[in-house]
């Protein structure tokens, strides 16, 4: 197999029609099809269905696009590192943010990154810790902030921040950031929660269970904007941490306290694999991606929020 097969079979996944695939390609219908068929002789089996809704890929070609998808990228990747401009650091790197965070720190990171290093690219994931996690073992991050994991055989694991998590309620409810609100105070009333098996969801069913408090939950949901709508239309209150709540409660949309009796905590970190080098473009996004948290915290943009003491990421493995 080749590249330009490897493209054709990426490419027809994501646009499901091996028309629109030869326009983007710049080739003719005749040849992807042609692309498509040698790579299904080669591998002996069959790569997509021809459905009515047009070619969806078998599950051995879903197996084929996720490891072609990755190859390309890498080729990728390793043509901006080795072309390098005047010097400068370049290459691509992915950077995957918690959701709570990215308001306060993609624009910022965007635009440090472009005035420092204009020879890097980034890409930017938003996601669940887990997801982060999953993505960032599976090739598809270069680095990621995580909640509360420790270094492990695949992972290093660097201590940044340790925060506080607060109660939201919608403004109405007076809550406020000099009041700390008892967590048995807040499962008493109807509950937008983070759905089970989240991360967020874990810590706080660790306090209902600490505070012997027995939750009502209303309504569940993957989304924190969601969770922050709901609130906001008088389904509940819920909990969340500063970072992701500090402009609402600013603006005067919603009203926050922190969270006692027990205090809830989550720290964050940023993970970053462990085998292999470290790209110069890798370290130098790293070092800015702790800048701007750092920054944050020293001017009380994250609520609640102390940065942990660590060394900064080194540009070696």
């Amino acid at each position: 197999m080749d590249v330009k097969q490897l493209k054709a079979l990426v490419t027809v996944a994501e646009v499901g029609s091996v028309t629109r695939a030869a326009e983007l390609l710049h080739l003719v219908q005749p040849a992807v099809t042609r692309q498509i068929r040698t790579l299904e002789e080669e591998l002996g089996v069959p790569l997509f269905q021809r459905t009515r809704q047009g070619m969806r890929p078998t599950d051995a070609g879903q197996i084929m696009v996720d490891r072609a998808r990755r190859a390309l990228n890498e080729l990728e990747r390793a043509r901006a590192e080795v072309q390098p401009r005047s010097g400068q650091v370049t290459g691509i790197v992915t950077v995957g943010l918690l959701e709570s965070t990215s308001d306060l720190l993609a624009e910022q990171l965007v635009s440090a990154v472009g005035q420092a290093h204009p020879g890097v690219e980034l890409r930017l994931m938003t996601g669940y810790s887990g997801h982060l996690q999953q993505w960032l073992d599976a090739g598809d991050l270069d680095l990621t902030l995580l909640y509360s994991l420790d270094s492990g055989p695949s992972l290093n694991a660097r201590p940044l921040v340790r925060e506080r998590l607060w109660a939201v309620a919608p403004a109405s409810a007076g809550l406020r950031a000099d009041s700390p609100v008892a967590f048995a105070q807040v499962a008493a009333r109807p509950l937008v929660m983070p759905a089970a098996g989240h991360a967020l969801r874990t810590l706080i069913d660790a306090a209902a269970a600490r505070s012997g408090a027995t939750m009502e939950i209303a309504v569940q949901t993957n989304s924190m904007r969601v969770q922050k709508q709901l609130v906001l239309a008088g389904h509940g209150w819920t909990v969340l941490p500063g970072v992701g709540i500090a402009q609402d409660v600013a603006n005067g949309s919603l009203s926050a306290a922190p969270l006692c009796e027990p205090d809830v905590e989550r720290s964050i970190v940023l993970g970053t694999p462990r085998y292999g080098r470290v790209p110069p473009a890798v370290a130098v996004v790293a070092r800015e991606l702790v800048r701007r948290i750092t920054e944050a915290v020293s001017q009380e943009r994250w609520p609640s929020a102390q940065m942990q003491t660590s060394e900064e990421p080194e540009a070696q493995a």
